[in-house]
């Protein structure tokens, strides 16, 4: 029906103002117009198959697993160094 106007008006939504002139639009017309870019980018999404989900979900756990690993290590060995540099603490009086 209007894809493409509604990509034009998208397209130029980014610089604030519609491509036909820099005309004033009231409150209402700019939720729908809002409303009608939203629908026109939720036709563009292509839901992943379920291998392909699954795929992308495993990724996402192994890539947080190592992330925590580096954490956990780098919160292990500046411990061992604040101690070593500044001492337990309960020696000395």
């Amino acid at each position: 029906m209007s894809e493409a106007k509604v990509t034009e008006t998208a397209a130029s939504s980014s610089k604030g103002h519609p491509s036909s002139g820099p005309k004033k639009r009231g409150f209402f017309a700019g939720i729908a117009l809002f409303l009608r870019q939203v629908i026109a980018e939720l036709k563009k999404v292509v839901t992943p198959t379920r291998k392909e989900l699954l795929r992308y979900t495993l990724v996402v756990l192994a890539f947080v697993i190592v992330m925590m690993l580096i954490v956990t290590g780098l919160d292990f060995a500046f411990g061992k160094g604040a101690l070593w540099i500044f001492g337990s603490g309960g020696g000395e009086s």
